[in-house]
């Protein structure tokens, strides 16, 4: 079970760091604009295009949100607890 958990500890860890560079993505692409951005690729665009395929599914697209957030948030009370 040890092993278990530290391959969970790492797949966590390696979430936080892809938030981390989508966060830095979206900024940049913010600030210098899409076209001049060629490491980050079409980050704002895939974000728009995610959010617009859960808007048109309707109820199955709430409910994929709602499990996404779910897994979040209990992935952030795990790490508070």
């Amino acid at each position: 079970m040890k092993g278990f958990e530290m391959i969970k500890g790492w797949a966590r860890e390696l979430v936080d760091i892809m938030l981390l560079f989508i966060a830095i993505g979206v900024l940049v692409q913010i600030i210098f604009g899409s076209d001049s951005t060629t490491y980050f690729g079409k980050i704002t665009n895939n974000l728009m295009t995610f959010i617009n395929q859960l808007g048109n599914g309707g109820f199955v697209g709430l409910i994929a949100l709602l499990i996404i957030i779910g897994i979040f948030n209990k992935r952030a009370m795990t790490q508070q607890g």
